[in-house]
């Protein structure tokens, strides 16, 4: 578990430590993508790369914009990666970054345990028992 759902506006990201690792995550109108956050060409920090478009070019001269704010650019050396899959744009078969799970749940579905500790009142005084 992240954050709330509504914490992450559409557009926006988070960058976290899970495990040890820095993910940082994607809310793309409201589909959330997680990526690590070291892009794998030297280890540049995908958190801080700008969102872009798919820009393509059939012919020279032509070119099509399409899916705007869905590939980030690493910061140091320019790299895109697709924030869907993780793939990036100039060999998407070998070189990705890599892409983990991540949905949305209601929170009355998480199976949350907290700790809890004996507590007793003794002259006005709190007394926490660890």
């Amino acid at each position: 578990m992240i954050a709330p759902a509504a914490e992450i506006a559409p557009g926006e990201r988070r960058v976290v430590e899970l495990d040890g690792k820095k993910i940082v995550l994607f809310n793309l109108d409201g589909e959330f993508f997680a990526l690590s956050d070291r892009c794998p060409h030297q280890g540049g920090s995908l958190s801080r790369g700008n969102s872009m478009a798919l820009i393509q070019s059939p012919c020279p001269g032509e070119y099509s914009y399409s899916r705007s704010g869905e590939f980030v650019r690493c910061p140091w050396h320019a790299w895109e990666f697709d924030i869907r899959t993780g793939k990036s744009q100039f060999d998407p078969r070998r070189t990705k970054v890599r892409a983990f799970p991540a949905c949305v749940e209601k929170g009355e579905a998480l199976q949350l345990q907290a700790e809890t500790f004996p507590v007793s009142v003794e002259q006005d005084y709190v007394v926490v028992e660890v």
